[in-house]
């Protein structure tokens, strides 16, 4: 097997806009691997319509050995077809399937299989399983070297403390930052007040146990593993003075979990102050640890925008969703965050047990009392990993049922994720509902959500979100030069250098 590996990152077509954040978690594969004398080409599928005659033409040209392709739960029926390509074209080319999907799928069958059954999550991971050759679940920057064995297993599990190959907070600091000079950065559109902005993954993981949140039983996800500051701050300097880049979204889970966040902020305020640059940051916190001295040191760093998971205006759907806030720590965290002079904006959703008209008209109306600066809010999806899948027992008709601890349920139909993702959010007039409740029916929540956000939005004085258009490619020539520059980059060809920041 050559040194030459091909990473791919699947369209997202059910998003609004593709190209805003880049994908950080393969561009961390690329650099180890690149830091290691492989050849890494990165096919960035990001927003690109005809993205399977984009890798047919490239797989025409390459001598790639292994092809690697990450993937969340929604990626998968594009994933699929990604795969049907390269098994036709290149069939002696080794697939490498990893990412959420296989991570939160893979401990969903674990957990089946510590309870004696071979249930669902089982079906789901025999069906990602037939996709590639070899599965990498949990963190991908160690595993991805037995992948690229001789003969490797069909899975690597690093979804595992015990293991190795899990990351400690010691090893994430050691591992190069991640290759954005293999993507065509700047072709991502995203701006934090007038500032073009890119993604900073500072620690990983979140210790609560909301319902409809996947990984709850994954290490990977579950538990917290922080970098140093002076790890992050490194990082922070490189994405200023290489890819010139003053704002910057936090895409922690919960910036907050960390006890020692306030001090971190106040890093970056130092940094900021020693380059001269006026920093426009965003990122998200939990609520009910929301403190005042917080509020102030992320305001001092930079931020501008925080995001928060309040998810619903019920104190009983709160205590449903096992979100362990109440509707009064979310009011008070919006108060905090605005005497601070921080937008928030307030992350929501529909369909959780026990929902009804009522709780979707007090989401509603807390929303308007509240006037956050922007909201989102979408119909809950019982992905593997969470508690609404893994706990859930089935019933009649393909129906699999959760309840919450004061008996109130959540139905839901069973899902081929890897065939169909129009159950994620999208557009206005796009949203799809596989959940419901013993009040509401699928069609009923997502009439009450777009109501919801019609209403909100034009009460708080809101725009509607617009949906960006996605690109064809003109690349029938076959040519692996003729594929453009950001679609395509790579470690064994000369790329275009970085421009020097400018000087004022």
């Amino acid at each position: 097997m050559n040194k030459h590996v091909a990473l791919i990152t699947p369209p997202s077509v059910f998003l609004c806009d593709e190209r805003v954040f880049v994908h950080l978690g393969i561009l961390k594969i690329a650099s180890v691997l690149e830091k290691t004398g492989f050849d890494i080409d990165v096919v960035d599928l990001s927003g690109v319509q005809n993205y399977a005659e984009v890798v047919s033409d490239y797989l025409s040209a390459s001598d790639c050995s292994v092809i690697g392709l990450t993937a969340t739960t929604p990626q998968m029926p594009a994933v699929e077809k990604l795969v049907e390509v390269i098994r036709a074209q290149r069939p002696d080319a080794r697939i490498v399937l990893g990412g959420p999907h296989v991570t939160v799928t893979n401990v969903a069958r674990k957990r089946e299989l510590q309870k004696g059954i071979a249930g669902r999550a089982w079906k789901a991971f025999d069906r990602i399983s037939r996709l590639a050759d070899v599965l990498i679940a949990g963190d991908g920057e160690e595993s991805v070297f037995i992948a690229l064995t001789e003969n490797p297993p069909k899975l690597v599990d690093a979804d595992d403390p015990a293991s190795d190959l899990f990351l400690t907070p010691y090893r994430l600091n050691e591992l190069p930052f991640p290759a954005r000079h293999l993507v065509d950065i700047h072709s991502y559109k995203y701006s934090i007040e007038g500032q073009p902005a890119t993604s900073v993954v500072m620690q990983l993981g979140c210790p609560y146990e909301c319902g409809f949140c996947a990984g709850r039983l994954s290490p990977s996800y579950r538990r917290v593993r922080i970098r140093s500051i002076q790890n992050v701050l490194s990082e922070v300097r490189e994405i200023y003075e290489r890819y010139h880049f003053t704002g910057i979204q936090f895409y922690d889970d919960e910036l907050n979990v960390s006890p020692r966040m306030a001090e971190d902020m106040r890093a970056i305020s130092d940094l900021k102050k020693e380059l001269g640059v006026d920093f426009k940051l965003r990122g998200f916190i939990k609520s009910n640890l929301s403190t005042e001295e917080q509020a102030a040191a992320l305001r001092e760093a930079g931020f501008r925008q925080i995001c928060v998971g309040f998810e619903s205006g019920s104190e009983k759907i709160l205590k449903n969703i096992n979100k362990k806030a109440t509707r009064d720590q979310n009011s008070r965290c919006v108060e905090i965050a605005h005497r601070h002079g921080l937008k928030v904006k307030a992350l929501m959703s529909v369909g959780h047990p026990g929902e009804t008209a009522e709780t979707v008209r007090e989401t509603r109306d807390w929303l308007i009392e509240v006037k956050p600066d922007d909201f989102d809010c979408t119909v809950i999806t019982t992905y593997p990993g969470t508690p609404y899948y893994d706990e859930a027992v089935h019933s009649k008709d393909n129906v699999w049922v959760y309840t919450a601890r004061n008996g109130d349920r959540l139905y839901a139909y069973d899902i081929d994720f890897v065939s169909c993702a129009q159950y994620y959010k999208g557009s206005l007039d796009a949203y799809a509902s596989y959940v419901y409740t013993d009040f509401l029916k699928p069609d009923e929540i997502v009439k009450l959500r777009n109501w919801l956000e019609t209403d909100v939005r034009r009460n708080l004085g809101l725009s509607f979100y617009q949906n960006a258009p996605s690109i064809r490619y003109d690349h029938s020539m076959g040519q692996l030069g003729n594929l453009p520059a950001n679609i395509l980059r790579s470690t064994n060809r000369p790329m275009n250098p970085i421009s020097p920041p400018a000087t004022s």
